[in-house]
């Protein structure tokens, strides 16, 4: 577990695990920040990155409100 959310500071520590163990992951999960997909791609070159459900239905779920309310109008 890594304290904090910047890249650098993630980067790092992630690197000390040897780039052979690291290309054994398959597929990341993340959420939406720009930094998490950063870190995936340096730290996990040879992963599916695939962003995390929950944040995708969330994003659809407002956009659907705002037309929802704005046709209501």
């Amino acid at each position: 577990m890594v304290a904090g959310t910047k890249a650098e500071t993630v980067i790092a520590i992630i690197e000390k695990i040897p780039l052979k163990e690291r290309n054994l992951v398959k597929e990341i999960t993340f959420d939406m920040a720009s930094n998490m997909g950063l870190i995936a791609k340096k730290c996990f070159p040879n992963t599916t990155r695939i962003t995390n459900r929950f944040h995708v239905q969330k994003l659809a779920s407002e956009a659907l409100q705002e037309i929802r309310i704005k046709y209501r109008w």
